[in-house]
């Protein structure tokens, strides 16, 4: 006893300063980094699978072996959020506003369209389909948007449980992933030429990178169509999501009360407008972009790993048959709005 009091005097505890919390993330931070290392050498091995996916699964598959100590929680629940944050706000450089101009107000208006019933049709078949929490709303934001990023964007306002992010996530790579196979062998006999292909492509998959891999295949017409059609709807997710954050301090009073400081539209979410309005005005060179890009995936990787890396398979089975069936049919709408879409303007 008389040793355990005289130590403090003799050696006092740190104060929790920056430096300590710091050091408390470096674990787990230097975790992420190598399993960004892993998932980006398995993109490598098997290109049809995006950096991002590999990324998943890794934390899913790390998490559920118990591969992953305690001490590594600090960085991990940090990568989680703000390095997701950080990357969703980056996307913003991909897109300028003068590529959408180009495309004319016809097809503006079809991706609007398309969008916003993909948005609300998923989430109603979800809330049918007795799926839990913010399943229906993570599934919807994926498919009719930009995929993973745009789950973990929404879940940057909602701050849902995990097992609903990668549910969610799970679904939007499987289906995209099998697009990669089929919408290439449907351009011929749904009458496709090389721009209506594009569009569609561009208008109903859900990772940017997916859509690269499908268009890229029907030439360069098809692909730069595909793009632009695709980054128009990645930038329908800052109002979306700031939408849902309105809505739900609205819906909940006491919620709003105690964050009444924070903005209602979140940080990351005008940091992605920002980037928009200065990759419109041409003032990066492409070095800067191209380079930003490749910074933007490894956040995204290393956020999502984390994210997989809390999630518990067991819980997800519970629903994943009703989930499955929610996502197909989600895919499944959004590639018949598009193409009755592209077909109508083109």
């Amino acid at each position: 006893m008389t040793l355990s009091l005289t130590r403090p005097a003799a050696a006092p505890s740190p104060s929790p300063g920056r430096p300590a919390a710091g050091k408390r993330l470096l674990p787990g931070l230097a975790a992420v980094a190598a399993a960004v290392a892993v998932a980006w050498s398995a993109n490598r091995l098997v290109p049809a699978v995006a950096p991002l996916t590999w990324a998943v699964v890794l934390g899913v598959v790390a998490g559920n072996l118990r591969l992953l100590p305690d001490p590594l929680r600090p960085g991990l629940a940090f990568s989680s959020r703000r390095l997701m944050r950080l990357g969703i706000a980056l996307l913003g450089l991909k897109l300028a506003l003068g590529d959408v101009v180009a495309l004319g107000w016809q097809t503006v208006l079809v991706v609007l369209g398309v969008v916003s019933a993909t948005f609300f049709g998923t989430q109603w078949l979800g809330r049918r389909a007795g799926l839990p929490g913010d399943q229906p709303l993570l599934i919807a934001t994926g498919f009719s948007i930009c995929g993973a990023s745009a789950v973990a964007a929404m879940n940057g306002v909602t701050e849902s449980e995990d097992e609903d992010v990668v549910t969610a996530v799970a679904l939007v790579t499987l289906c995209g992933t099998l697009a990669i196979v089929v919408l290439p062998l449907l351009q011929g006999p749904l009458g496709l030429g090389d721009v209506q292909f594009g569009r569609w492509t561009g208008a109903s998959v859900h990772d940017v990178g997916q859509v690269v891999a499908i268009a890229q295949g029907a030439g360069p017409t098809a692909l730069g169509q595909a793009v632009v059609v695709k980054l128009m709807r990645v930038a329908l997710l800052a109002p979306i999501v700031a939408g849902v954050a309105l809505s739900r301090r609205r819906a909940r009073p006491t919620v709003a009360a105690a964050s009444r400081r924070q903005p209602v539209v979140p940080l990351f979410v005008a940091g992605f407008l920002a980037l928009v309005a200065v990759r419109t005005s041409g003032v990066l060179p492409g070095s800067v972009i191209a380079g930003a890009d490749q910074l933007d995936g490894l956040l995204l990787a290393g956020a999502l790993f984390a994210l997989g890396s809390s999630v518990d398979v067991r819980a997800l089975v519970r629903t994943g048959g009703r989930a499955l069936l929610v996502g197909l049919a989600s895919w499944l709408l959004i590639a018949v709005l598009a193409y009755i879409g592209v077909r109508l303007t083109t």
